[in-house]
């Protein structure tokens, strides 16, 4: 496996603030009083990637299937379109929190004055798979963990299989796809250290080779996951706060 190319390396918290301001949500916050084509284009993708977490939270609150598709893809049309980001201050600067927050008024207010439209009707400025998220749904687990508990857990799986799927990524770029599928069960710190041989026999080197290649997966699999949650707060410094607070929502 290669090592990281230095040159496309991640950000982490010492990252300088040149490095930090290129990720999608401080993109969108530096936006401030207007938009640009590249804060909007930052605010979608940011959208795209984390919506069924918001889905998942209003199907929770008791909605259907059919309303949670309108009123996740109403309130993202509404807030793509809407310039509620001008409030929004870097001390505040989570994403999640935004969204959370910012549905929940949607929910409370404006559905409820959009009552007379029909539902679904706005501009559906994301393309969100209703029959996929409503397939993902009914493998949620059925326990007593409230909208905003499952919305946490949710949002952190979410950003987990990101940062897989960018991994994966990578190794298919340099050739290693085959290995990495091979060695992706050691990225669990529950794998059992003695099939590191039996790797090893598979992929046929040396168990000293799979727990160096070991070891560079997890440490490139660390590194992007602090590029990846860079993404999704305002500030290098939040970068570990965000860590511990997204890990413990699997202990509650």
């Amino acid at each position: 496996m290669s090592e990281p190319n230095p040159e496309k390396g991640p950000v982490s918290a010492s990252a300088s603030p040149g490095i930090f301001a290129t990720t999608h949500w401080t993109v969108v916050l530096a936006a401030g009083q207007s938009s640009s084509p590249q804060s909007d284009a930052a605010l979608a993708r940011l959208c795209e990637t984390y919506w069924y977490p918001l889905y998942v939270y209003v199907r929770r609150r008791g909605n259907t299937a059919q309303d949670a598709e309108d009123l996740t893809q109403e309130f993202f049309a509404r807030f793509l379109e809407s310039h509620a980001l001008r409030a929004v201050s870097p001390e505040r600067g989570r994403f999640r929190s935004l969204l959370l927050a910012s549905l929940n008024h949607f929910l409370t207010n404006e559905w409820k004055r959009a009552g007379t439209l029909k539902r679904g009707g706005g501009i559906g400025l994301l393309s969100l798979d209703q029959a996929a998220a409503e397939d993902r749904y009914r493998l949620e687990p059925v326990n007593e963990l409230t909208p905003e508990k499952i919305f946490e857990r949710r949002w952190a799986l979410t950003l987990l299989d990101q940062v897989l799927t960018r991994l994966r990524d990578e190794c298919v770029a340099d050739g290693n796809a085959k290995l990495f599928d091979q060695l992706r069960g050691f990225l669990s710190n529950t794998s059992d250290p003695g099939s590191y041989a039996e790797v090893a026999a598979q992929i046929g080197t040396s168990e000293t080779a799979t727990r160096q290649a070991v070891r560079r997966l997890r440490q490139r699999y660390r590194e992007l996951m602090r590029a990846e949650i860079a993404h999704t707060v305002s500030s290098p410094q939040e970068i570990d706060e965000e860590i511990r607070h997204l890990f413990t929502v699997f202990a509650r």
